[in-house]
């Protein structure tokens, strides 16, 4: 069990914005939520989100590389928004939220409608008091959402993210038009063409390049990942 100050340290790291799991900005959505995935040796930055519903019910439900959309019907979209605003005015609700159980786990549930609010929620859904159940029940759910309109969604394009790191095993050559810098100073956005033959998501490649950006040298060995876009989404 973390003692207050190491929960405290945790809190401030999450709303900070240092966090992993991080969406972009997601024009026209009601609810999102982010979840690290569970996947070992992932990065949970370039991980999609968990859940997003947008304003028209359409509805995307993300794995640690993958994305399936659906549509949702008009009382199926005004029910989850109910529960989303409901879990939001809970009585004596601040952020973060420690729920219990594994507090390693932190889920950041977005609600970008009419009154903005973001709630950190650190720990397992299942194990949180009844006072928190508006927004356990609600979180339980939305990580383990399933509805008979979703198929696998195809992106149209990815944000691809760079960090110095040396991963286990071999490396491929950079390979897209940009310098690898540019990708090292923010994330730059490339086509689903572009990202063929890429592991996408929270799945890292290892790449080698010498300093004049070629593959010639495994001297410098980044982590690269591409994170699937969503409809509008900008990272």
């Amino acid at each position: 069990m973390r003692s207050a100050a190491a929960r405290a340290s945790v809190a401030a790291f999450v709303l900070s914005g240092a966090w992993g799991a991080r969406a972009g900005d997601i024009p026209d959505a009601s609810i999102v939520l982010e979840a690290p995935p569970g996947t070992p040796g992932s990065d949970p930055a370039s991980a999609p989100p968990r859940f997003v519903l947008l304003k028209d019910g359409q509805v995307f439900v993300g794995g640690t590389s993958r994305v399936e959309a659906g549509r949702l019907e008009k009382a199926e979209a005004a029910a989850l928004r109910k529960r989303a605003e409901q879990a939001r005015k809970g009585p004596g609700l601040t952020s973060p939220v420690t729920l219990g159980g594994d507090t390693s786990r932190t889920l950041r549930l977005r609600l970008p409608g009419a009154e903005p609010s973001e709630i950190a929620a650190i720990g397992d859904p299942a194990a949180a008091p009844p006072s928190l159940a508006p927004l356990a029940t609600l979180l339980a759910d939305l990580l383990r959402f399933y509805h008979p309109s979703l198929r696998p969604y195809a992106p149209t394009s990815y944000a691809v993210a760079v960090r110095e790191a040396r991963l286990p095993g071999g490396c491929r050559p950079w390979g897209f038009a940009f310098p690898i810098a540019e990708a090292l100073a923010g994330p730059r956005i490339v086509t689903a063409a572009e990202a063929e033959g890429w592991p996408t998501g929270a799945v890292p490649a290892s790449v080698c390049t010498d300093e004049a950006g070629t593959s010639a040298s495994p001297g410098h060995r980044y982590a690269v990942t591409l994170r699937p876009l969503l409809p509008g989404e900008r990272p």
